[in-house]
């Protein structure tokens, strides 16, 4: 294991301890045990921060200065590129990714989307001219022209840091907003070397601030109640969102809400390659922690049966290749917390007493160390009604549920409070389409097609979120539109 090195804030240009020299531990997952040491930030801390972002915003050339953001946003990108053995030990250690999905979401997925941003960009328009109109005797001449929404604060989850962070902060950077970011605690390094490369870049002071703390409502209360922050971006669990959208209200404050999910991915009984297709269904990548991942099987039940062979078979198969810390061909490790062990346990125990059959797994593993380990798990003989269908465990837990047909599996995958994301597997790409554009989620994947890249829009319906984010319409989201009007 690594040790990590402590991480600081940054506040107004400047690297520092929070005020007093509080800190907290960094617990690594795959040891429960300190893997290095963090700032504590206080309240005043956060109204520091709070403060420099605004003053950096409307006193600087910050927001107007386009050729400035593009060169610093793009050094801090070179900065990165530099720096991955260390994103890679902060994704392992923080975040207890195993070493095959580091370099895939965890890092190299991430800074693949810096560089979208950075393609993308010049592509964002700045003003449309909507050409003149005569009324009250005269004409007007109209266009909108479009600005950045100002201070914005940045909260972003443990599962995969790099990735969210990058989503929101660069995007809110070119867009010519000054930001707070305030990663969760769990893994505030991977917050703290945005402060620390964008030091070394050259970042103007306030631009970027980077705040965590031991308690993950106290900064997250501050930036979403202050008048002074115009926009908070979150990405995390959907009863968050909830009270940020109840919070804000009272500043009347844009928010972006990149949320949970309980997707839902259909195996048509056409499919070409049915057995493949369930197989690769078991939900294993990074332990299953990510609000995209397909946590619901839906086969028909017509061939519900040979489903339950295949997964059986597939389960047994992957058998202990998993949690080995140094491994390059493993892809899941431990879940990230005692806490969210216990969690994942507990849906375990909810399953079983709701009569649904464990097909795999379902027990914490000690044998794979001293962190928080549970197996790759699978049930069968679901419901849709039944809680482990209903709500987001965020562990390698994969529920199997039975269709009669194509209109029953619409209904299933869509009687869910979420819509954030999925899939559907057929030989017959009219009909999988089909079936796609009826689903209530923000992306589907038919036959395997990636739906999730950093030059794609990415949000929710419903309790999955307001917004996108990544794409064009990601760096959007950070934009105002001011209207002009004038006699021709």
């Amino acid at each position: 294991m690594a040790t990590l090195p402590d991480a600081k804030l940054f506040i107004d240009g400047a690297l520092r301890d929070a005020q007093g020299g509080a800190t907290f531990d960094v617990i690594s997952p795959w040891t429960g045990e300190p893997v290095g040491k963090a700032a504590d930030a206080s309240a005043a801390d956060v109204d520091e921060a709070i403060a420099a972002a605004r003053r950096a915003f409307d006193t600087t050339d910050w927001s107007t200065n386009v050729a400035k953001r593009v060169e610093l946003v793009t050094k801090l990108r070179a900065l990165f590129d530099e720096n991955r053995e260390r994103l890679s030990d902060l994704a392992r250690n923080e975040a207890g990714a195993a070493l095959g999905a580091v370099g895939r979401a965890h890092v190299d997925m991430a800074l693949d989307g810096w560089d979208d941003y950075l393609r993308l960009f010049p592509q964002l328009k700045w003003d449309k001219h909507y050409g003149g109109r005569t009324g009250y005797g005269f004409e007007t001449q109209r266009k909108a022209v479009y600005e950045p929404v100002g201070v914005v604060g940045a909260i972003t989850p443990w599962n995969v840091p790099l990735y969210v962070n990058v989503g929101k902060v660069v995007a809110a950077l070119l867009a010519g907003c000054t930001v707070i970011l305030k990663p969760a605690p769990n893994t505030p390094g991977m917050g703290a070397i945005f402060g620390e490369l964008a030091l070394e870049a050259g970042f103007p002071a306030g631009v970027l601030n980077v705040i965590f703390g031991s308690d993950p409502a106290l900064a997250g209360e501050m930036l979403v109640t202050d008048p002074r922050v115009d926009l908070i971006s979150f990405t995390g669990s959907t009863g968050i969102g909830k009270r940020i959208m109840e919070q804000g209200a009272a500043t009347l404050k844009r928010v972006f809400l990149e949320l949970g999910g309980k997707s839902a991915k259909i195996v048509l009984e056409d499919s070409a390659n049915f057995a493949m297709d369930v197989a690769q269904s078991m939900l294993v990548f990074h332990a299953g922690q990510g609000c995209a991942v397909h946590s619901r099987l839906l086969v028909p039940r017509s061939r519900y049966e040979e489903a339950k062979t295949v997964l059986k078979h597939a389960y047994a198969s992957f058998g202990d290749n998993w949690g080995d810390y140094d491994n390059p061909a493993h892809i899941m490790g431990p879940v990230v917390s005692k806490r969210q062990m216990e969690r994942v346990l507990s849906y375990v125990d909810i399953g079983v007493a709701e009569g649904a059959t464990l097909l795999a797994g379902g027990k914490a593993r000690p044998d794979k160390g001293s962190g928080y380990f549970v197996e790759p798990t699978c049930f069968a003989d679901v419901t849709n009604d039944m809680r482990i269908a209903q709500e987001e465990i965020f562990g390698p837990v994969l529920v199997v549920i039975p269709f009669e047909d194509d209109d029953d599996a619409v209904r299933i995958a869509n009687e869910s409070a979420y819509g954030l994301c999925g899939g559907v597997h057929s030989a017959d790409l009219d009909r999988a389409m089909a079936v796609a554009k009826r689903i209530r989620t923000g992306s589907v994947s038919v036959n395997g097609g990636m739906c999730i890249a950093g030059d794609l829009p990415f949000g929710g319906y419903k309790a999955s979120g307001i917004g996108r984010e990544w794409g064009l319409e990601g760096i959007e989201e950070f934009l105002e539109t001011k209207l002009i009007a004038w006699r021709a």
